[in-house]
Formats: C-alpha cells, structure tokens, sequence
C-alpha cells in the first residue's frame, strides 16, 4: 500500500512540473521560426503571473503576448525588434532579465555603495574620537603624585 501511495505522489510530481501553456492554434507552422517564438517568449514575464515566463502562463494576457510575439515573427521583424516592440508597449518590467542600463547598474550596486558610505563614515567617527594626550608638565605632574600620596 505504501509502495502504490509513493508511485502516485511521483507521477503527481511529475505531472505537476510546469508544462508549456502554448496551445496548438498558437503554433507556428514553420519549426524554425516557431523555436524563435519559443526563445523570445522564455525571455518575456507574464504581467499577470510576473514569476513566470509567457510561455509558462495559462493568463489571457500570456496566451495575448504570445500571439503577438509569433505574428511580429511571422511579419519578419528580428528578435530585437520584437523584444523592442513588446518593452515599448509594457516596459522593463516585462523582461525576465532586465538589460543592463545605468539605471539598473545604480540599482545593484546601491546596496554596496551605501555599505562602504558607512564603514567610511564609522572610521572617520572613531578617527576624530582618538584623544591626544599631551605629557604633563612639572605642575601637573607634582600635583598627581602629591594626591596619589594622600591616602582617604
């Protein structure tokens, strides 16, 4: 019995990895251009979903973007004038994996920068809290030793 409990759990596993949400009547005729569409689409996030890819998304708005995808292909556009067309009309964020801009770079690299900012700042703090000690002059140094000789 544990052994048949065991096998069902596996081929729920299994069936429970993401499968392509790509219809048949989605599909391109030609193989080679219907790969591109793929491709293109594993780049481009579901807006609805925003964890998945539009190829993985059973969403309305994936089963549209791809649609889009395949008939930009299909008009003749290269991959970058796809990708291009679809950021102009969703922006960045449609992007799985965003392109490196300044924007982007300031971003990733803020967290870094505020550290360091930081350990720069606590190091001139304790640098400026160092005491100079001076020697003591004959004075003070025969009045330390006049109260170290007086006992309470």
């Amino acid at each position: 019995m544990r052994r048949w409990a065991v096998s069902v759990l596996g081929l729920a596993m299994l069936a429970a990895t993401s499968a392509f949400a790509v219809t048949p009547d989605e599909r391109l005729a030609d193989p080679a251009l219907e790969a591109r569409a793929r491709a293109l689409s594993a780049e481009l996030r579901c807006m609805v979903c925003q964890n998945q890819s539009i190829d993985d998304s059973d969403a309305e708005l994936a089963h549209d973007l791809r649609v889009l995808v395949s008939s930009r292909i299909v008009a003749g556009d290269t991959d970058g004038e796809v990708i291009d067309y679809v950021v102009s009309r969703y922006g960045e964020f449609v992007l799985l994996k965003p392109r490196f801009s300044l924007r982007n770079a300031l971003l990733w690299a803020a967290p870094v920068l505020i550290l360091l900012a930081g350990a720069v700042a606590a190091l001139m703090a304790m640098r400026g809290r160092r005491a100079v000690t001076a020697p003591l002059s004959e004075a003070e140094e025969a009045r330390l030793s006049a109260l170290l000789k007086k006992k309470p």
